[in-house]
């Protein structure tokens, strides 16, 4: 019993840590968070297989669809490799820069960065840091409900 109360409260820290790696670009919210699933199955609150199959493979998928979506979205605004680069730097910077609000403006300024870098024309410059700034924010709400739904789920499992 004392194994599983450690265990739930290893688990339930994972998630929590999760959450925040949402927006902590340098932890990766929806594996940790997953790992705080597999605590779970380990006790006697352990969720059904295909719904522990399915939350892997969701937190996989997004994982790899988060590192794509502000590439994607730069490049479908019109944006460079280099706007890109600049948002993820910008992202980075935003962690220490004002911090909480640096987190939101910091990747934008960043995609600016690049695009001027890059010497895009303005119109198009200001068209790519929006389009890396819209897919940073995309790539943070999926992360955020799934790492919701692992936190919901596990409750759940506890009740």
């Amino acid at each position: 019993m004392t194994v599983s109360i450690i265990l739930l409260i290893v688990a339930a820290l994972c998630l929590i840590i999760g959450l925040a790696g949402c927006i902590i670009p340098v932890i990766p919210g929806p594996p940790i968070a997953f790992i705080g699933i597999i605590l779970l199955q380990c006790t006697s609150y352990a969720i059904s297989w295909p719904l522990f199959v399915s939350l892997a493979i969701i937190a996989i998928i997004v994982t790899i669809v988060d590192y794509l979506i502000p590439g994607l979205s730069t490049r479908k605004f019109g944006g460079s490799k280099a706007g890109s680069i600049g948002c993820f730097l910008g992202t980075i910077a935003g962690l220490f820069v004002f911090p909480p609000f640096g987190i939101i403006i910091m990747p934008l300024l960043g995609a600016l960065a690049g695009e001027f870098i890059n010497q895009t024309p303005a119109p198009d410059m200001f068209k790519a840091a929006l389009g890396a700034f819209i897919g940073f924010l995309t790539g943070i709400a999926m992360k955020l409900g799934v790492c919701i739904a692992f936190i919901v789920i596990f409750v759940c499992a506890l009740i």
